[in-house]
C-alpha cells in the first residue's frame, strides 16, 4: 500500500550545506596550521541572544551542520529552516522570504491554518530537502493540500510535491473501491474542512466510488456463476460505505445511481447505513451522555438524508415503519415525513397490522399515532382513485370487473383497517372524532361484508361507555344491516350498547333475508337498478366518474353476492341434514331456521310456542315484525 517519493531531487542536505561544509573544512585546516582553536572565541551572555527552543525533533536532526535562517511556526511548533531549499520549491516561501525584511538576523513566520499540521508540514519541508518518505493512503490527501498551500506547483520545480500527490491519486487510491472509500474518509478529518473540496478531492473519490462500485456489479454477477463471491455477503463494499460521513454518503450514493448501479444494492445499502449510524449515535449517547439536542441533530440529519435518497423501486415496508417511528421521536421534517408515508401508502394493501400501530412520542390524545394513519389511509385511497381511470380502461376493453387489481387492493386495505380500528378501540384517550375520521374515510366499497366494522365499533361504544345517545347513534350509522353477516346480526340483536334503532334495523334485515330464503330468492335484489344517469345533459367527464362509480359498485355487488351464496349453500346443506334426520316431524323446517330470530327477540319476555308452518301463520309473523319496527 506504500509508495515511495523518487529521490531524483535528492542529495544528502543541499547546496548550501555542501558549500558551508566545505567552507567549515578549510578554516579548520587553516586554523590549525596557524595553532588557533577550531572553537569560537566566548562572547558575553549580554551580547549573545538566547538560543530558540524548538519542540521539534526534525530541526535538531538536519540542522546539526548548517544553523538555519528561517524559523516556521506551525500550530505551536517551531521548524528551523533554510530559505533555499525552501524558495526552490515553494511558491508561498518565496513571497514571504521576499517580504522579509533584509536586517533580520533570524527571521521569523508562522502559518495559519496549515493543512494536516505539523506532521504534514514536516513531511512537505522532507519532500523540499530531498530527504525519502512514503506517501500512503492516510497521509495523501494531507500532502496534497499541503502543496496547494505551499503552492508546490510545476512552475517552481518539475514534478512537485502537487503533482506527486495526483500521480498517486489517480494510478493507485482511485483505481480501488476500498482506497477510494479511504481516501473520503481522511477528507473527513482533514481541518481547515475546505481545503480538500478547493482541490475536489471528494468529488472525484465519490465518482472513483461509483465507477468501481458498477464494476464489482458486473464482476460479481459472474462471480456468482462460478460461486467465488469475495466474503460472506455479495457486496462487502455495502459495510466500507457506512464508515462514511453522511453528507459524502449521500453525495457517493446519488453517484452510483447516476452511473447505474442496481437499485437492490442501494436499497441495501441505505438500510445497512442507517442501521449502522443510528446504532453509533445511541451508543455515543450511552458513553458520552452528550446533549440531546445534538443526538437528535444527527439522527435527524441521517434520517432525512436517508429518506431523499430513496430509489423509485419499493422499499421494504418494515424499513419504512422503523424509519417512520424514528422520524417521529426526533421530529424530522414534514416532508420526510410525508414521503415516508406516501411510500407506505403505495404498499398498504401488504402491511401487517402491528407496523401500524405506531406509538405517540408527544402528548396526544392517544396512545396510538391515529393522525398518521389516517394520512397513510388518504394517500392510498387518492393513489387508487388516480389508477382506475386507467385500469378501468383495461377492465372494459377486457371485459373483466371482478379482477380489478386496484378493487382488490382496497379491499384488502378495508380488512385491514377494520381490524386496527378494533385494535385501537379499546384505548379510552381515543377521542369519537379520530375514530370516526378513520371510519368515514375508507368508502363503502371497500368491504363486502361490515362484519370487521361493526367488530371495531363495537369495541369503541366498550371502551367508552361515557358517550352520549345521539354519539352513538352518529357511529353506528356507518354499519350497513344488509351487510352484515348470519352471525353478526345474532350478535347485534343481543347487544345492549347498540342503539335501539339499529338493533330494530337488524332484525327487520333479518326478517327480509329469511323471506328471502323461503321463497327461493338469491338474497338481495341489485340495488344498482335505482342508480341509473339522469336523462339531463352531462358532461363528458361527469359521465365516465359515473360510469366508473357505477363499474366499482358493480364489483362489490357481484363480490357480495358470491359471498352471500356460500352461505346460503352452507345453510341448505344444514337444512337438508335436519329434513333426513327429522323428516317426519312437519314443523321441523321452519323452527330451525326461525330458531335464531325467535331466540334474539328483545320484544317478548319468554319462549314463543311452536307453531304450525302454513302460509298463514308466516304472513302473521312478517306483519307483526314490520309493524314493530
Amino acid at each position: 500500500l506504500f509508495w515511495k517519493v523518487p529521490l531524483s531531487l535528492s542529495v544528502p542536505l543541499s547546496r548550501v550545506q555542501r558549500v558551508t561544509k566545505k567552507k567549515r573544512q578549510d578554516i579548520s585546516s587553516s586554523s590549525s596550521s596557524m595553532g588557533i582553536s577550531e572553537s569560537p572565541p566566548s562572547l558575553s551572555s549580554s551580547f549573545t541572544p538566547a538560543p530558540p527552543s524548538f519542540s521539534n525533533s526534525f530541526t535538531t536532526r538536519i540542522f546539526s551542520d548548517v544553523a538555519g535562517d528561517i524559523t516556521i511556526v506551525v500550530d505551536g511548533d517551531s521548524f528551523l529552516l533554510h530559505k533555499f531549499p525552501l524558495v526552490a520549491r515553494c511558491g508561498k516561501m518565496r513571497k514571504m522570504v521576499a517580504e522579509m525584511k533584509e536586517s533580520s538576523i533570524l527571521s521569523h513566520t508562522e502559518l495559519r491554518d496549515f493543512p494536516g499540521g505539523p506532521k504534514t508540514f514536516e513531511l512537505a519541508m522532507k519532500f523540499c530537502y530531498g530527504i525519502n518518505f512514503e506517501i500512503t493512503i492516510s497521509n495523501v490527501v494531507a500532502l496534497r493540500c499541503a502543496a496547494a498551500y505551499l503552492e508546490m506547483t510545476e512552475d517552481f520545480k518539475e514534478e512537485n510535491l502537487i503533482a506527486r500527490a495526483e500521480t498517486y491519486l489517480e494510478q493507485v487510491a482511485f483505481r480501488s473501491l476500498d482506497k477510494s472509500v479511504e481516501v473520503l474518509c481522511s477528507c473527513e478529518t482533514l481541518l481547515p474542512r475546505d481545503v480538500a473540496e478547493t482541490a475536489r478531492i471528494p468529488e472525484r473519490c465519490v465518482e472513483a466510488i461509483a465507477v468501481n462500485a458498477c464494476r464489482e456489479q458486473l464482476v460479481l454477477g459472474l462471480s456468482r456463476l462460478n460461486q467465488s463471491a469475495r466474503g460472506d455477503s455479495p457486496e462487502w463494499w455495502i459495510q466500507d460505505l457506512s464508515a462514511l460521513r453522511i453528507d459524502y454518503y449521500a453525495r457517493v450514493v446519488s453517484a452510483m445511481a447516476r452511473t447505474g448501479l442496481r437499485s437492490e444494492s442501494i436499497i441495501t445499502s441505505l438500510m445497512h447505513f442507517a442501521q449502522e449510524s443510528l446504532k453509533g449515535i445511541r451508543n455515543c449517547q450511552e458513553r458520552t451522555k452528550l446533549d440531546s439536542r445534538t443526538i437528535e441533530n444527527e439522527q435527524r440529519n441521517v434520517v432525512e438524508a436517508i429518506v431523499s435518497l430513496f430509489p423509485n423501486d419499493k422499499i421494504p415496508l418494515s424499513f419504512l415503519f422503523g424509519m417512520l417511528r424514528v422520524g417521529i421521536t426526533i421530529d424530522v421534517a414534514i416532508s420526510c415525513r410525508l414521503e415516508l408515508e406516501r411510500r407506505i401508502a403505495q404498499q398498504l394493501e401488504t402491511v401487517a397490522l402491528d407496523d401500524l400501530l405506531i406509538p405517540v412520542v408527544q402528548n396526544g390524545y392517544s396512545t396510538y399515532d391515529v393522525d398518521t394513519v389516517h394520512r397513510i389511509l388518504v394517500c392510498f385511497l387518492k393513489r387508487i382513485d388516480d389508477e382506475e381511470y386507467d385500469e378501468d380502461d383495461c377492465c372494459y376493453e377486457n371485459e373483466s370487473l371482478i379482477g380489478s387489481t386496484c378493487h382488490g387492493s382496497l379491499l384488502k386495505v378495508g380488512l385491514i383497517m377494520d381490524a386496527y380500528m378494533a385494535e385501537i378501540a379499546p384505548d379510552p384517550s381515543l377521542s369519537l372524532h379520530n375514530f370516526t375520521a378513520l371510519v368515514e374515510t375508507l368508502p363503502d366499497y371497500a368491504r363486502v361484508m361490515d362484519d370487521g366494522l361493526y367488530r371495531a365499533i363495537d369495541m369503541f361504544l366498550k371502551g367508552h361507555p361515557s358517550l352520549t345517545e345521539q354519539e352513538c347513534k352518529s357511529l353506528c350509522k356507518f354499519i350497513d344491516t344488509q351487510k352484515l353477516s348470519q352471525e353478526a346480526c345474532n350478535h347485534a340483536a343481543q347487544n345492549d350498547r347498540l342503539p335501539v334503532q339499529l338493533v330494530v334495523r337488524v332484525l327487520y334485515s333479518e326478517q327480509l333475508r329469511l323471506k328471502n330464503v323461503m321463497s327461493g330468492e338469491s338474497g338481495e335484489g341489485v340495488f344498482l337498478s335505482s342508480q341509473k344517469l339522469s336523462s339531463g345533459a352531462v358532461s363528458p367527464r361527469d359521465t365516465y366518474a359515473s360510469l366508473r362509480r357505477e363499474n366499482r359498485e358493480l364489483k362489490l355487488e357481484i363480490s357480495r353476492v358470491r359471498v352471500r351464496l356460500s352461505e346460503l349453500e352452507k345453510e341448505q346443506i344444514l337444512m337438508k341434514r335436519g329434513m333426513m334426520e327429522k323428516s317426519g316431524h312437519g314443523g321441523t323446517l321452519l323452527t330451525s331456521l326461525s330458531k335464531g330470530i325467535g331466540r334474539v327477540s328483545m320484544f317478548g319476555g319468554g319462549q314463543e310456542k311452536p307453531r304450525k308452518a302454513n302460509r298463514k301463520s308466516r304472513s302473521r309473523l312478517e306483519s307483526n315484525t314490520t309493524d314493530r319496527s
